[in-house]
Parts: structure tokens; sequence; C-alpha cells
């Protein structure tokens, strides 16, 4: 009985003992296993926080850079076929600047060729007592405002010297069915403007219907042909012809 008993009583001790180990080593085993698993885990959200913290940073100044290039476009003029942001692209464009952008030039050469100034003789052919009317010297000029507007200042020189200030339209004879044939060397005009009519007591401006032909004849010369009639109180006709001396622009 006393030998069942004291190995009944080993067996609780050895029992005992084992628990005791297991309780001195296991626990701490997965204390520090979940210490350690609580460390990885803080050290990795720490490493996941600062890329985002760094990403957030860069977002930001990329942000900023960004308005700022908005900021400087919208200041700046749309280009066209672009969509207008700013009501400064709404602005017209001065009056200067269109100026700028037309064709007129004074004293440019047109499609009846180029401007010049030179000397005719003037027949007259009826009228009253202009130097229109009568045989005369006269100077000549075609000074060319666009492609096919010229203004053909000239005076007649005489007892009543007359000056005539015609606007002309400028023709060219190239054919219209065919491009590629070459214009004949010839431009007619005509025109309308003043007459003036000088001497005597006063001076008297009349109506003036002006028509004619230019000619080249060299890079330097062109001849001209015109007829000009004066509406006075008598009706003023002369035919000039003469030659003049080419240039281009002021």
């Amino acid at each position: 009985m006393n030998t069942i008993f004291s190995r009944h009583h080993l067996i609780g001790l050895l029992s005992l003992m084992s628990i005791g180990v297991l309780s001195g080593t296991g626990f701490p085993a997965v204390a520090q296993t979940s210490n350690s698993q609580t460390y990885q885990s803080t050290t990795a959200v720490d490493e996941v926080g600062q890329p985002l913290q760094n990403a957030k940073a860069s977002d930001l100044s990329n942000l900023g850079a960004v308005n700022s290039e908005i900021s400087s476009v919208s200041n700046t003029t749309p280009v066209p076929g672009t969509a207008v942001t700013s009501s400064s692209g709404l602005k017209s464009t001065s009056s200067s600047q269109q100026l700028a952008q037309s064709d007129i030039s004074v004293g440019r050469a047109n499609r009846g060729g180029s401007s010049y100034v030179g000397i005719a003789g003037n027949i007259g052919v009826g009228g009253g007592d202009s130097s229109l009317g009568d045989g005369n010297f006269a100077v000549i000029s075609k000074i060319g405002l666009s492609r096919t507007l010229s203004v053909r200042p000239a005076a007649v020189v005489g007892d009543n010297t007359t000056f005539l200030l015609p606007v002309t339209y400028d023709f060219n004879l190239q054919s219209a069915t065919d491009p590629f044939v070459e214009p004949l060397p010839i431009a007619p005009y005509v025109g309308v403007g003043a007459a003036i009519k000088t001497g005597g007591d006063d001076s008297t401006v009349a109506f003036l219907v002006s028509g004619g032909v230019d000619v080249p004849l060299n890079r330097q010369f062109t001849a001209t042909a015109s007829v000009n009639a004066g509406f006075f109180d008598q009706t003023d006709v002369g035919f000039l012809i003469g030659v003049g001396y080419n240039f281009s622009g002021f």
C-alpha cells in the first residue's frame, strides 16, 4: 500500500516538475515571438509610411508646379485652335495692327508694273482755256498703292497749269483660261479723280476721268499713254504720251 502511494506521489511530483519546466520555457518563447512579430509589424508600417510621406511631399511639389504653369498660360495670348481660358484672349486686335497687316504700300510695284516718274507731251484735242486742252509739256508719275490701285499725279505746264490727280484701277492681260500663258507686256488702267486749273484770278477744280496703258520697256523705264478729260465749264481733253523712270518704294 505504501509502495503504491509512493509511486503515485512520485508521478505527481514529476508531473508538477514538467508543468513548471513547460511554464518556465514555453511562455517566454511565446511572448518573445509575439514581441518580435509586433516589432516587425511596427517596422513595416514605418517603412510603408515613410514613402507615403515622401510621395505626398512630391505630389504637393508637382501640384505647385502645375498651378504655376496654369497661371502662366492663362496670362498669355491663346494659340489659335486651342480653348481660350482667359478673357484677355477675347480682346480684339487694334486698328494699327490691322493696318500693318494690310497690303497697302506707297510706291510699290503692282500687277500693272512698277511705279515711275517721268516726262510727257500733252496734245490738246479740244476744250476751254486750261493747259489740258492745249499742246504742252507735262510731268507724269505713277505711285502704286496696292496690288490693283495706283495714284497718277501729273502736271500739264502752260499758261494755265493744270494738275491731274486720278486714282486708277490697274489691269493685266493674262489669259484667264490658261494661267501658264505669259501675259502681254502692256498694262491698261482706268480711273477718276480731280483736275485743278490754275491761273487768272482763281483756281478751278473739276471732275477728271482718265484712262491709258503702260508698256514696260525694261527694268528701268516704262512707256505710257493716256487720255484725260477735265469737266470744267467746257470739257478739256488731252492726250499724254511719255516715258517714266521706274522706282520702288519711298
